[in-house]
């Protein structure tokens, strides 16, 4: 069955404590998108937003780091309860260098790849990776309809993760919808960053929908 990281970027920004504790019964963890206006042109949660809402939630956050510099945030967001992190491809030139070292302060970290990249891109990495996200839409637009190349993307990733005997974990991101789900779940993904199916819909029932895919 899909789990669910939920993208509190589609949360009540004025009521987030509120929001999460809603939700919190409903879902595995809570995806924290981070944007420093230029890697994306928004600016997106900061570590001290996030470390304001730690205490409403023994849930994992995780960070997907839509930033230039991601090393630069990354401690400031594990003291802020960042449990795990995810970096963009492309926003670094050795990302390798990134990986070990979130690991080597003991997240877990996984690796973003647009629309526009090639699976091969990640064939340097699937060692260090703890998941692999896809994104479905342009980076850093909300509400987008998801781009019909994401399953043929997920089942590569699929493909590769059993040749290779991996445990990582394949998220889809972006364009997260009652008709888009299903083709999600059947390529093989194992969680969905659902953001208005969460918070605009009953979540209770949305799950037990969830359940019947």
């Amino acid at each position: 069955m899909l789990k669910c990281s939920t993208s509190l970027w589609s949360a009540d920004l004025a009521n987030l404590a509120n929001d999460i504790r809603r939700i919190e019964p409903y879902t595995e963890r809570f995806h924290i998108d981070v944007a420093d206006g230029h890697y994306v042109p928004n600016l997106l949660f900061f570590p001290d937003l996030v470390k304001s809402i730690r205490p409403y939630t023994r849930l994992e956050f995780e960070a997907h780091l839509m930033v230039t510099d991601p090393m630069r945030w990354v401690e400031p967001f594990i003291e802020a309860g960042v449990d795990r992190f995810i970096i963009c491809h492309d926003s670094i030139e050795h990302p390798e260098t990134v990986l070990h070292e979130i690991q080597s302060m003991g997240k877990p970290v996984g690796m973003s790849l647009l629309i526009s990249e090639p699976m091969e891109f990640l064939k340097l990495y699937w060692e260090s990776l703890d998941s692999v996200l896809i994104i479905g839409t342009a980076m850093g637009i909300k509400g987008a309809t998801m781009d019909g190349t994401v399953p043929d993307m997920l089942r590569q990733a699929r493909s590769e993760i059993t040749k290779r005997g991996l445990a990582t974990e394949i998220i889809a991101d972006g364009g997260i919808r009652r008709e888009t789900v299903p083709l999600i779940a059947a390529a093989g993904a194992d969680y969905i960053v659902p953001g208005s199916l969460m918070f605009r819909e009953d979540p209770a029932e949305m799950r037990r929908w969830l359940a019947t895919l």
